[in-house]
């Protein structure tokens, strides 16, 4: 395979199918560009299940790493993946990497990966924020900031 992807116009499917999903012999995906909407993906099955099974293999590793070596082991070479984890505080560290694990592993079982990419947006955005003094302590200033733990709702539903 040369690519992972090619991008083609949607009306290419329209127009030429078999052309269209033919490319699919030398790239991995094809992007599906549209006008007036979001892009679609067109791949095979096979590659399609292959990716999941590597996404599942993945999220068990992960949980058994921790489970087996702790958060230590992990929070040592997590910088390599995400580089921005070294403007966390230690605490957060420990917080990301269990988060990290538990939906890692639901996304996985659920074949869906949205929440495992919400998690990475949150936690960068979280380290974007302790990477810039000024920001940090906008966010933390009360009573504008951080207003603390907010507490249970009392009573039931009316």
């Amino acid at each position: 395979m040369s690519a992972a992807y090619d991008v083609v116009p949607f009306s290419d499917l329209l127009h030429k199918p078999a052309v269209t999903a033919g490319r699919l012999d030398q790239v991995r995906a094809l992007r599906l560009r549209r006008r007036d909407a979001g892009d679609l993906a067109l791949m095979r099955v096979e590659q399609l299940d292959a990716e999941g099974a590597v996404v599942d293999f993945t999220a068990r590793l992960l949980a058994s790493v921790v489970r087996r070596f702790g958060t230590t082991a992990l929070s040592e070479v997590l910088p390599d993946a995400v580089p921005w984890v070294t403007f966390l505080p230690d605490d957060d560290v420990e917080l990301f990497i269990g988060e990290l694990v538990d939906v890692a592993q639901g996304a996985a079982a659920l074949e869906n990966l949205a929440p495992l990419a919400t998690l990475l947006t949150q936690w960068r955005h979280t380290a974007e924020i302790h990477a810039d003094p000024a920001l940090l302590n906008l966010v933390a200033r009360e009573p504008e900031g951080d207003l603390g733990p907010v507490p249970e709702p009392s009573g039931g539903e009316e």
